[in-house]
This record gives C-alpha cells, sequence and structure tokens, in this order.
C-alpha cells in the first residue's frame, strides 16, 4: 500500500491554513485477501436450563367462521406467532374446520419450538357479548393438536367476553324465524 502526502492550501483570507491531507493509493497485488465469515450462535428466546419450561400464553379464539391461534409471551404484549385457520386452506367454509385448526396449531407448535417456548397456558374464546357463548368447531382440535406435537399444557382458562346486562340481540322482537 502505498501512502502519499498531498497538501492543499486555501486562502480563506484569514491566513489559516488547511493541514496536510493523506490520501491513499491502491497497488494491486498478486493475492487477493479472503475473509472468513465469523460464524454467531444465535439463539431466539430466553437462556433455559435443561429440564425447564418455558410459557407462552396461547390465545385460542374460535368462532364459527375461523379459528385464530394467537402465542404472546407471559405479559401478553408481545406476539410470537399468530396463524389462523384460513391462512392453512383455501376453501372459505373450511376457515374454522377442526381440519384447518389442527394445521394452524401444528405450525404454532413448531414456531414456538424455534423460539424456545416448550410450555403454553390456554386461553380460549369465543364469540360472547350478545352472540353466541360456545366455542366453535376450530377450539377442541388446535388444543388437541398443540398437545400432540409437544407442547405442554399449564392451565386452560375459558376468556368468553360475557356481558353481565347485554345489548339487543338480533332478531327482531320475533326472533330468527327459520
Amino acid at each position: 500500500m502505498v501512502l502519499t502526502t498531498l497538501a492543499l492550501v486555501l486562502d480563506h483570507g484569514d491566513g489559516a491554513a488547511l493541514p496536510p491531507v493523506q490520501c491513499i493509493g491502491h497497488r494491486k497485488s498478486g493475492r487477493k485477501k479472503t475473509r472468513e465469515p465469523k460464524e454467531e450462535n444465535v439463539t431466539l428466546g430466553p437462556a433455559v436450563r435443561e429440564g425447564e419450561h418455558v410459557f407462552g400464553v396461547a390465545h385460542i379464539f374460535a368462532s364459527f367462521n375461523d379459528t385464530f391461534i394467537h402465542v404472546t409471551d407471559l405479559s401478553g404484549r408481545e406476539t410470537l406467532v399468530r396463524i389462523t385457520g384460513g391462512m392453512k386452506v383455501k376453501a372459505d367454509r373450511d376457515e374454522s374446520s377442526p381440519y384447518a385448526a389442527m394445521l394452524a396449531s401444528q405450525d404454532v407448535a413448531v414456531r414456538c419450538k424455534e423460539l424456545g417456548i416448550t410450555a403454553l397456558h390456554i386461553k380460549l374464546r369465543a364469540t360472547g357479548g350478545n352472540k353466541t357463548k360456545t366455542p366453535g368447531p376450530g377450539a377442541q382440535a388446535a388444543l388437541r393438536a398443540l398437545a400432540r406435537s409437544g407442547m405442554k399444557i399449564g392451565r386452560i382458562e375459558d376468556v368468553t367476553p360475557v356481558p353481565t346486562d347485554s345489548t339487543r340481540r338480533k332478531g327482531g322482537r320475533r326472533g330468527r324465524r327459520l
């Protein structure tokens, strides 16, 4: 490598000159430097000892139109993975099916294991409010698929919103006539 010194003198009117600037010249050499990439061991999730369970919270929202499986950390603020039944099947009528919920749960379990989550607390939710309080068909299949894919299940809690005094239901005074 050849170093050359280049002296630039700029007159700003006050008589002060800039210091000399060094320019680096390149001379081609016969051999090339090969930089070996450093391999970093990147681990996702918290550091845990062997045999210890790391818990997440699986929020399963099972309506009659779709099934959402949303895994967060214990505080519920940080989303780790969120997959729906509609992301797994093509037909709209199959979004809430047990099969779509099972496929979504398997994907969730794989992603949780990548992140180091080994156990889940379950929060099961139906539509609620002034609509149905019964979970949709995908709820049981989603929970069963999570357990079968190797995730430990902690607590199971029903968090369906149940009003103490509801607003008026749809359907009118005489109800829905079939």
